[in-house]
């Protein structure tokens, strides 16, 4: 094998303390920017780390955390068929506005961090670092309410780009269901999602192709498809050995994988609306297969 054991030890290993303290130290800020604010002062916020920071799968090489600001006085739903939002016991349309919500966050954000440390994006706030915080990417949200027949429903969060369609996430069952499959297999999973990040940018670095198509979540979901014997096997070579065979059978036909959810339980992995595609998906599996020297 090209790439040794004791490497993939290292690759496995979170980052420490410092650079938590610093992710921790870009959400305060931003949560303080927001409870600042006369427009957000009355409104039901939550702000957290979400994605990879949150699920302790980030890596030395990730450079920001991405910050939800959520506000839950207004909400995006999906309705059942046949139903309207009197069968559910709420009034349309809301009287804040997901783009007002948006302003309110910027006016907050920027008189918050000033010198222009705040640029609005398409989807986010990109806030700079300095030498008490990491970047962030704060991302505004309503609540998502997916509703089901009975008037029970799924809680996401979502929030409307500048130029396209509502986006959909969810990141509480990201997290959950992570830290089930992290205690299912002996503390692993994250290690292994951490090793294939990590081999990610080191293929990104010698400009492999297949590794420029394959984001660190779709990673991270795929890691969750592994079976959980897998990750018992005695060394990180074995595990990765392994699981990266499953993934390559698992997607040589999209018949074989075209029921994979992601991590969350909610959305198909592979179907259409998705950033990438199966056949990405085990290009990436067979590039890292054959940059570590497996045989």
């Amino acid at each position: 094998m090209s790439v040794s054991e004791e490497s993939l030890q290292s690759w496995a290993k979170a980052p420490g303390q410092t650079e938590q303290t610093k992710c921790d130290n870009a959400v305060t800020a931003i949560r303080k920017a927001t409870d600042a604010s006369s427009a957000l002062a009355n409104r039901s916020l939550r702000v957290f780390a979400q994605g990879s920071y949150c699920n302790r799968t980030n890596v030395r090489q990730d450079s920001d955390v991405d910050v939800c600001v959520l506000c839950s006085d207004t909400f995006f739903f999906h309705l059942p068929e046949n139903k309207t939002n009197r069968d559910f016991n709420f009034t349309t349309p809301a009287t804040y506005q997901y783009s007002q919500y948006k302003n309110d966050v910027e006016d907050a954000l920027t008189s918050y961090f000033v010198n222009g440390h705040v640029v609005r994006g398409l989807k986010a706030f990109d806030i700079k670092e300095n030498t008490y915080r990491i970047a962030a990417d704060a991302v505004p949200c309503f609540e998502y309410r997916h509703y089901f027949e009975d008037g029970t429903y799924w809680s996401g969060t979502a929030f409307e780009p500048d130029n396209g369609p509502l986006i959909i996430n969810w990141p509480d069952q990201n997290y959950e269901n992570g830290v089930a499959k992290n205690s299912a297999t002996g503390q692993r999973f994250k290690d292994v999602v951490r090793i294939l990040k990590t081999l990610r940018y080191k293929m990104l670095d010698e400009n492999h192709a297949a590794a420029k198509s394959v984001p660190s979540f779709l990673i991270e979901c795929l890691v969750w498809h592994v079976p959980d014997p897998t990750f018992r096997l005695t060394t990180y070579a074995d595990v990765v050995r392994d699981s990266l065979a499953h993934l390559f059978n698992s997607t040589i036909k999209f018949d074989d994988c075209k029921e994979w959810l992601e991590i969350n339980n909610r959305k198909y992995l592979f179907w259409s609306g998705q950033t990438w595609t199966y056949q990405q998906a085990h290009a990436f599996v067979s590039a890292a297969w054959d940059y570590l020297g497996f045989k």
